[in-house]
């Protein structure tokens, strides 16, 4: 990591905003998903994360299911000038406490096949077959958290 980025929850409408921002930006733009799709009928009940460099929100995330024994981690993204920099690894880290700190036992996430070892790094392991989401080839990942 080349410097310490501030990782937290996001609990304003700016702060929310922000973090739809960066994932039309992301997946959107960069990578030609759909734009009804961001935001989704999911994120009124998600809690979202953000991700601060010494200016500005550069990632996101956000967890379905707090509170329950398996949480669902979603949409998580980095601006390209925040990639290579170890920020998504400690965005992970930080909503798996999180989520074990609100009773999950497992989490659960969808991968992006091109970045399944970046998971895999972190605890998560395949299982199931690849499937297309938004027409992006995709692999369920799960990992406890106990």
């Amino acid at each position: 990591m080349t410097s310490v980025p501030e990782i937290r929850l996001a609990t304003s409408e700016d702060e929310i905003a922000a973090a739809i921002r960066i994932r039309r930006a992301v997946f959107v733009a960069e990578q030609g998903g759909p734009h009804d799709e961001e935001p989704d009928a999911h994120d009124a009940a998600a809690r979202h994360y953000l991700v601060r460099d010494e200016v500005r929100a550069v990632g996101t995330a956000r967890l379905l299911g707090a509170g329950e024994q398996t949480a669902r981690i979603g949409r998580v993204c980095l601006l390209p000038e925040a990639r290579g920099r170890g920020w998504g690894s400690a965005l992970l880290e930080f909503i798996v406490a999180d989520a074990r700190s609100l009773g999950a036992r497992e989490l659960v996430l969808d991968a992006q096949v091109a970045v399944v070892e970046f998971y895999d790094v972190l605890g998560f392991t395949v299982e199931g077959e690849v499937f297309e989401d938004a027409g992006i080839p995709h692999l369920r990942m799960r990992r406890r958290v106990e």
